[in-house]
């Protein structure tokens, strides 16, 4: 796959994400769902782009963050370079481009949502509001994909979470983290191929 290919993929990626984000921010109101089947639901929430709602403490932790995801991306966009140059395997190229992707999807909402929409909380967000939310680099990251496929309590005889209330599979995400989900599983599941040499 040529360099010129795996940008349009994530051009292509990076659009689907960014339009799906905007269509919820517009809208949903925060929290608001909707069934889709009683195994799929959309649900709107935002978070500060910490993978399992970790915060970064202090004003500059959300600025730290986005500015590492910034250097990150540029890192991975060498790897993908690199990696067609070195006429590397067509699944680590795909898996690349779909990290590069969910990562770019994730960095646009934490540098613009900030400033070009207005809060959601208890109304639906507009777009390139006159009261923006946020500032530069500050923006929440839009999460929809809600998959509780089994709710229930775990049997008592296992050790630690035994008797509590379990839901599978409890994480909201959007497009930008089953990108970067799907990307890695591929590294992992064609390891020995994408990595023979």
């Amino acid at each position: 796959m040529s360099l010129k290919k795996s940008i349009l993929f994530v051009i292509l990626v990076l659009v689907i994400d960014q339009v799906s984000k905007i269509y919820i921010k517009t809208n949903f109101q925060l929290d608001q769902e909707v069934y889709v089947f009683d195994w799929f639901r959309i649900h709107f929430i935002e978070n500060d782009g910490m993978a399992w709602g970790v915060e970064l403490p202090g004003n500059y932790g959300k600025l730290f963050l986005t500015l590492f995801r910034i250097l990150a991306v540029g890192g991975i966009f060498w790897w993908l370079k690199d990696s067609i140059e070195k006429n590397s395997s067509k699944i680590l190229i795909i898996s690349i481009s779909l990290i590069l992707a969910g990562a770019l999807g994730n960095i646009v909402d934490c540098v613009f949502y900030g400033v070009i929409f207005n809060d959601s909380k208890h109304e639906v967000a507009t777009l390139f509001s006159n009261e923006p939310y946020g500032t530069w680099f500050h923006g929440e990251v839009v999460d929809m994909f809600y998959f509780p496929i089994w709710k229930g309590y775990l049997p008592e005889w296992l050790p630690i979470w035994g008797g509590q209330y379990f839901t599978f599979f409890n994480a909201i995400f959007n497009v930008a983290d089953a990108a970067i989900s799907v990307g890695v599983a591929l590294l992992i599941i064609f390891n020995k191929r994408i990595f023979k040499d």
